[in-house]
């Protein structure tokens, strides 16, 4: 295993070796656990850093910040802690420690334990691997359920009979890794996915940890897969009991897959996307707005987060519509699609095939978005106009004119903004004397 190590990089190796000479230093065991095992004999690339420790996991991780200028956030009842370090990088570490379950789908009872209590209590035995790094014996893999065999043989396999019931949450994780690696489910542990579904198993979840669950699949480089495997096998009701995965919602889902790879390849002033809100906003624009605040609130989104997700229903159509008429100029697509988030943006993308609609928008995209003009508010005060509302509402008319071609450059956007100015303060000339010549004739 020596060997995989050596693959990693150098900054990754040091953050390593420190933690395993920190645990020779107390007399104590540490290893690497979990998934940083699992893609590193898989070849991939998974730096999120998994320690488990025989001794004290708390005091470990606060000694290894300090020697590292770290920070540490503890979850004393967990036994674990989050040390976050320079470059935004973290490590995780916890005691070895085993998990009993006073009810199904509740958070376990955690009490200290040894590194095979600690690796037992995990999802999948490909994920139940440990990798020594302290002591003589570093470098040596654990695996006591056979953990490597399952990943050569591409299964997903649990632990003990009960692992659906205790933690349904594995059921979408299981269906993420079946998806992302191409694994399949072990006969008998799909046969207990099955029962557990029967159950109702998901429905009784902490709605905050299915939540989470829910976007760590459509975080996915290919979350379509895993949303249509969801549903064959437990069906969509645990968002929601009116949430069907109907054709339209296929077909929206397939569509956003084409879009966002397009969108990072050609939007011109592109922030990241959230992928998953815009996946999510695929699976539920379906619903009506109650429906779907309904499941926000039951998920315990964001307020900005809901406000997004609704959006798509309340602002995704009416934009359709209103840049689907015939005559709109370049300036009237912009101010329909610059307020807008990229994300509904997309999901617009994914939902019409009107391709006047489309090109409308990928212009957009691909050229006006971020569009400025060189004049400002400084300009029109330079004119004499005192500052008010009328600001806002001549800049925009300098802005359209740019997009429309009539403004092309700073002096034409310099000359229209003074004439608007000059017209703004005539009128407001007009308004005084007329208000005078009432008061006079009173």
């Amino acid at each position: 295993m020596k060997t995989y190590l050596a693959r990693l990089p150098q900054d990754f190796m040091s953050l390593i070796d420190a933690a395993g000479a920190l645990a020779s230093a107390r007399n104590e065991t540490a290893y690497l656990v979990g998934g940083f095992v699992r893609d590193l004999i898989l070849g991939g690339r998974n730096f999120d850093l998994d320690i488990v420790v025989e001794g004290d996991g708390i005091a470990f991780s606060h000694e290894y910040a300090r020697r590292l200028q770290g920070r540490v956030t503890s979850h004393h009842r967990f036994g674990t802690a989050t040390v976050y370090l320079a470059h935004h990088l973290k490590v995780d570490i916890a005691t070895a420690r085993k998990e009993t379950y006073p009810q199904p789908a509740h958070l376990p009872v955690v009490q200290p334990g040894s590194l095979r209590d600690d690796l037992f209590r995990r999802d999948f035995t490909v994920n139940a691997m440990a990798l020594q790094i302290s002591g003589s014996e570093s470098g040596r893999l654990i695996d006591f359920f056979g953990g490597r065999k399952d990943l050569e043989d591409g299964i997903l396999r649990v632990l003990h009979p009960v692992s659906f019931i205790d933690d349904p949450t594995r059921i979408l994780r299981g269906i993420r890794f079946e998806q992302r690696f191409g694994f399949i489910f072990e006969r008998h542990t799909l046969g207990l996915l099955r029962s557990a579904l029967r159950q109702s198993m998901l429905e009784r979840v902490e709605p905050q940890r299915l939540r989470d669950e829910v976007i760590l699949l459509l975080k996915e480089d290919s979350p379509r897969k895993a949303i249509r495997r969801v549903a064959a096998l437990a069906g969509l009701s645990f968002i929601s009991p009116k949430l069907r995965p109907d054709p339209d919602m296929m077909r929206t889902l397939a569509q956003i897959e084409r879009r966002i790879p397009w969108f990072q390849a050609h939007a011109s002033c592109a922030r990241p996307i959230e992928k998953w809100l815009v996946y999510f906003m695929g699976l539920v624009g379906g619903l009506s707005v109650p429906d779907i605040h309904a499941v926000c609130r039951r998920f315990v989104f964001r307020k900005a987060d809901e406000k997004r997700i609704v959006s798509c229903v309340e602002v995704c159509n009416k934009a359709v519509a209103a840049l689907a008429k015939k005559d709109l100029r370049r300036s009237e697509a912009f101010h329909i699609l610059d307020p807008l988030s990229y994300e509904v943006i997309i999901l617009m993308l994914s939902r019409t095939d009107r391709k006047l609609v489309l090109g409308r928008i990928m212009e957009f995209l691909k050229f006006t978005s971020g569009t400025k003009i060189s004049v400002s508010g400084h300009d029109l005060g330079a004119c004499g106009l005192k500052p008010g509302p009328h600001y806002q509402r001549i800049l925009k008319t300098v802005l359209s004119a740019k997009l429309d071609g009539r403004a092309p450059d700073k002096s034409s956007e310099l000359r229209l903004a003074r004439q608007l100015a000059r017209e703004e303060m005539n009128r407001k000339g007009q308004q005084h004397a007329s208000s005078r010549t009432r008061q006079t004739g009173d």
